[in-house]
């Protein structure tokens, strides 16, 4: 059974989930300008279409199904291809020297698998969620998963040899 109590107010909406669609976005473009740029336009996106949810999770994934759009429209836009922006990462981040090998090889990731390692691994979406989330078929997100972990895997081949 789903969660009894949906979010009704847009406050309620960006109190509860601005974490979760300006990490998802952050993990897509890799730029925290960007990101909190496109988390603002999906609670825009969120107040002005108004949607009604049947559960907490359906609101969940209808934000973060606007964010990956987003990202894809991000990307998309002639600004975007025409430019190269900064790169950054969040300096008051505390990990672990192990932490930030496997932070830095999933954000070296092409976006595609970051997306997917993001929505599988942080968010705990099943592959089956993903493929509806980003409009893909199945197969395509486990293909994807598939390549991006043989793709982490060569990235930190020996950082954890001896853990």
């Amino acid at each position: 059974m789903g969660e009894a109590a949906v979010c009704t107010s847009a406050e309620q909406i960006l109190e509860r989930y601005a974490g979760t669609v300006f990490s998802a976005a952050y993990a897509m473009v890799k730029n925290r300008a960007d990101a909190e740029d496109i988390a603002q336009e999906v609670f825009l996106s969120y107040v002005r279409a108004k949607p009604v949810f049947e559960s907490a999770a359906h609101e969940k994934a209808w934000l973060l199904r606007v964010t990956a759009n987003r990202c894809k429209s991000f990307f998309r836009s002639a600004w975007q291809r025409k430019t190269t922006g900064l790169t950054e990462d969040f300096p008051d981040t505390p990990f672990t020297p192990a932490e930030t090998a496997v932070v830095d090889a999933v954000n070296r990731l092409p976006k595609k698998y970051r997306q997917v390692i993001y929505l599988y691994y942080i968010e705990g979406y099943a592959t089956g969620e993903i493929a509806a989330l980003l409009e893909m078929p199945q197969n395509t997100v486990l293909s994807q998963l598939a390549r991006a972990r043989k793709l982490l895997k060569t990235a930190l081949k020996g950082e954890f040899d001896d853990v």
